[in-house]
């Protein structure tokens, strides 16, 4: 039986997970995330089981897919009548508290948190109603904004995740003056490196100053795949077309490496500050982000893709119970959290949790291969859903009324040559969709979403009166507002 100790969860918002020093990354600079990596374990294949914001955080709450969530896109957010498993645990006696983005409805709906401290939810309550428009795709307002807002400086994001920063050490402090022998839950949820990429000088200015800086893979307009879910996509959210300069280009990169170096900053205050409260012997330690970000890649901005930039994420866990030092290459993703945090706090799973997809990384780590990662998406710039199944070798993406993908990641681990059009592959495309239908009937989810979302889009007035409305490049931190633009 696994012993129960405290957790201490770091989420960020929109991390690549190839941005790290400990997953192979020459340029970032990553230090305190690399030291939680060495003496931890580091899972080389994990994914979130939706790449945007709303549905990822429903899902790793509750440990269930969209499809079963209805929670398909940043307009439908969580409202906590789901079990989730910070309710688990708060409802076994121990504390849970959130500091940070949650991304869920509102601080009004009980969602299963001891306290939120500084919590940002979805704006007004409904979030982005601009995901609910499936068909003739408008181009959404705000886009420019990605690009514009690259340079050195400070945000309302970097303010927020200072102070989320400095919350969390109250908290510890204050908690490492209890006395209680139930395990408590710290959840601490960061904004960076999400947009905009406004990035502290000491971190933007290392990275734009640096002859060496990486360029976009795939970047060049010949380079880049002509495949149509990725044209949907580039046509609605036409974030490339603000970075026409290298200048930009290289602003962009610098304040997203900078915000990268920001977070770890951040969350090395936070784990000196644990080491000091005498309270790092007890904890144990997980880093994730809520999905990650395509970084220019193939020309694309923001996430919502499958690709390893988009849908993968870091994932570490330090503690009592995995290895040191460890890189576990099995799949895994976020669904398997939920069973993690309820053993890691000594909360036994209940036969209504059966049917949870996910498996407990404690058992996870230690194993080589036999897992395949999930996941789906059904909103902003997609016309059809697309759905992810990856392996220990290959990585197979099918979109409905869309040719699928196929990469193998094994020899192309950065994705440069899709080989679903190869006669040689057929037979494992075939094998693919088969396994796919085992998880879901594809046509049938996608059909439901759109119903759903179409039934929405009604109730909240129809596309034109969305579209006047406008939308917001970011949700805005606490005690700040959305800017509204139109999209056209």
């Amino acid at each position: 039986m696994t012993a129960s100790q405290n957790l201490l969860v770091f989420i960020s918002d929109e991390h690549n997970p190839k941005i790290m020093g400990c997953s192979g990354s020459s340029i970032a600079v990553t230090p305190h995330l690399d030291a939680l990596a060495a003496r931890g374990t580091r899972f080389s294949a994990a994914y979130c089981n939706s790449p945007a914001c709303v549905p990822a955080r429903a899902v790793l709450a509750t440990g269930r897919y969209v499809q079963d969530l209805g929670n398909w896109d940043n307009a439908q957010p969580f409202d906590g009548s789901a079990m989730s498993w910070h309710r688990r645990i708060r409802d076994s006696g121990s504390d849970v508290t959130a500091i940070g983005k949650l991304h869920f409805r509102s601080s009004d709906d009980d969602n299963g948190f001891t306290e939120e401290i500084v919590p940002m939810h979805v704006v007004d309550g409904v979030g982005d109603l601009g995901d609910l428009i499936r068909d003739e795709l408008p181009v959404r307002g705000g886009v420019a904004q990605m690009a514009m807002s690259a340079g050195p400086g400070e945000s309302s994001y970097t303010a927020y995740d200072r102070d989320i920063a400095a919350r969390a050490q109250a908290w510890l402090k204050n908690k490492s003056a209890e006395a209680s022998t139930k395990p408590w839950v710290l959840f601490v949820s960061f904004v960076a490196p999400h947009f905009p990429l406004t990035a502290p000088p000491e971190h933007f200015f290392r990275f734009y100053n640096n002859p060496d800086l990486p360029w976009p893979k795939l970047y060049g307009e010949s380079e880049r795949p002509n495949h149509p879910y990725l044209r949907d996509y580039a046509h609605s959210l036409p974030y490339d077309d603000y970075f026409d300069s290298p200048e930009k280009v290289r602003a962009g990169l610098a304040g997203y490496l900078g915000l990268c170096s920001f977070l770890d900053e951040q969350i090395g205050q936070v784990m000196s500050c644990l080491e000091r409260c005498g309270l790092a012997d007890q904890t144990r330690i997980v880093y994730t982000s809520d999905h990650g970000e395509n970084l220019g890649a193939r020309g694309l901005w923001g996430k919502t893709t499958m690709y390893e930039e988009s849908a993968g994420v870091p994932l570490i866990i330090a503690g009592a119970g995995f290895g040191v030092g460890h890189v576990c290459a099995t799949p895994v993703s976020h669904v398997d959290l939920y069973p993690t945090f309820l053993e890691a706090t000594g909360v036994e799973r209940l036969p209504s949790e059966a049917d949870l997809p996910g498996q407990s990384l404690f058992d996870v780590w230690k194993m080589e291969n036999g897992r395949t990662a999930f996941a789906e998406f059904h909103g902003m710039g997609s016309k059809t859903a697309a759905y992810m199944l990856r392996d220990d070798q290959y990585k197979y993406i099918y979109y409905v009324g869309y040719p699928a993908q196929l990469f193998d990641l094994t020899f192309d681990p950065e994705e440069k040559h899709d080989l679903a059009a190869l006669p040689e592959q057929r037979e494992r495309l075939i094998a693919f969709e088969k396994k796919l239908r085992t998880y879901c009937d594809p046509e049938a989810v996608d059909a439901k979403a759109k119903a759903v979302q179409k039934a929405l889009l009604i109730q909240h007035g129809g596309r034109e009166k969305v579209l006047e409305k406008g939308d917001f490049s970011f949700s805005p931190a606490p005690g700040t507002a959305a800017v509204f633009e139109k999209a056209s």
